[in-house]
């Protein structure tokens, strides 16, 4: 993987900057992609001491005209983009009959919009190359369902269902696309709990503990890598056995 070429969407924090850490470990250039320019500049900055080069851009995934100027850079800066993580993400949550249609808009089109937007792109420039991986974040909701998400779990089943068929259409061009499906992550959102809400998620998680962004970002740089090239439309649920 040494040398190749990584676009992680929402690669400025969280889940998204450990994603791009593993790969920069690797040897992987990284090309940090968020809405927020300055988040992005900042984790670009952080990676290079790994000894990779890097790229910032700021881009709404949900709009086409911004997606396809972020691959336009990409390419320009670094001739080729090996792997795209399509990883950003939103929440808006409410039961829903309160759940107002603009925020069931807002998360079905950064969540899935903005991956099926990022991954045609990706794969106008992977097919003339015949090598690709796209690794898409989906989420343990698109399996189990969670009250007050209707809309994020709808999001994340799509993008199940987008990840498998991308996979059919492409695997005869070397492109191979997979999804990683997390569990409770430890976050800012989850130390953020009461301590009775905490242990009310722990008992649902046979290992009784939170996952870190590491645990995903080891699944992700699996599907990225070399060893994973016979594999596509797959999941891996990171969970911690709450969903088997």
């Amino acid at each position: 993987m040494k040398g190749h070429t990584a676009l992680i969407t929402g690669g400025g924090r969280g889940i998204g900057k450990a994603i791009a850490e593993s790969l920069a470990q690797r040897g992987v250039n990284i090309v940090v992609v968020d809405v927020n320019l300055d988040i992005a500049q900042s984790a670009a900055s952080d990676l290079e001491r790994l000894g990779v080069r890097c790229l910032a851009l700021k881009a709404d995934v949900s709009r086409s005209s911004e997606v396809s100027g972020m691959f336009e850079a990409a390419l320009k800066e670094f001739g080729s983009v090996e792997v795209l993580v399509n990883n950003a993400g939103i929440t808006r949550d409410a039961l829903l009959l309160r759940m107002k249609e603009e925020d069931w808009d807002a998360v079905i089109n950064i969540n899935l919009k903005g991956t099926f937007l990022c991954s045609k792109e990706a794969v106008k420039a992977m097919s003339k190359q015949r090598y690709g991986r796209i690794i898409n974040i989906a989420s343990v909701v698109a399996f189990m369902g969670n009250p007050g998400q209707a809309n994020y779990s709808a999001s994340k089943a799509g993008i199940v269902g987008l990840t498998k068929t991308i996979g059919k259409e492409y695997a005869s061009r070397g492109i191979t696309v997979n999804a990683v499906a997390p569990g409770f992550i430890t976050t800012a959102m989850t130390d953020a709990l009461s301590e009775n809400v905490r242990q009310d998620m722990l008992r649902a998680i046979p290992m009784n503990r939170f996952g870190t962004v590491e645990d995903v970002a080891n699944a992700v740089a699996f599907f990225a890598s070399p060893d994973a090239g016979y594999i596509t439309g797959q999941v891996i649920h990171v969970n911690g056995g709450m969903y088997m």
